[in-house]
């Protein structure tokens, strides 16, 4: 399968009015498409090229970073603690750094099941201010806080796939 294939995307432009949920749930989606177009057309090696040493930063890190977050979202939990995919207490940056080995096809693969168990959690809530989980300073969290740290969580990240993309291709844009 082509990376095209592999990372394809109906990315709409996010509502510009609308109902509070209807808007998020727009920037939302807004975000997970970028991220899956800035893959789009590139090699399996490009997508594990690093943004600069040291750092561990890749498009492939970054697909797997985030479906880790949507499991936070979705409140993916064994025995109340986030049940991790791709790293451990004792390698908390696998995410990042454990590519070798690693199927870009299979990452993405779980990347949209974590993206579509976050669509079914919200679905089943439908009032925002429903407590949701705890934040780590023990603060209750409701599921509008999630919302807005999401959408803030992809837009640093997409921020950093435009740089990671520019550096490989030279494409810019959304």
């Amino acid at each position: 399968m082509s990376t095209n294939e592999l990372f394809a995307t109906d990315r709409q432009d996010p509502p510009h009015f609308g109902a509070e949920r209807r808007m998020l749930d727009g920037w939302m989606d807004f975000h997970r498409d970028t991220l899956l177009r800035k893959c789009q057309g590139l090699t399996r090696d490009q997508l594990r090229l690093r943004s600069c040493e040291p750092s561990a930063l890749t498009l492939h890190g970054l697909i797997r970073h985030m479906a880790e977050v949507e499991a936070w979202f979705n409140n993916d939990r064994v025995d109340g603690e986030i049940a991790p995919i791709f790293y451990s207490k004792e390698r908390p940056n696998d995410d990042f750094d454990a590519l070798a080995g690693a199927s870009i096809d299979d990452d993405v693969a779980t990347y949209r099941r974590s993206v579509e168990r976050s669509r079914s959690f919200a679905a089943r809530t439908p009032d925002l201010d429903t407590v949701c989980g705890t934040s780590r300073s023990g603060e209750d969290i409701t599921l509008r806080w999630i919302y807005l740290h999401m959408i803030e969580e992809y837009a640093r990240h997409n921020g950093h796939a435009d740089l990671l993309r520019e550096r490989i291709d030279g494409a810019t844009g959304d």
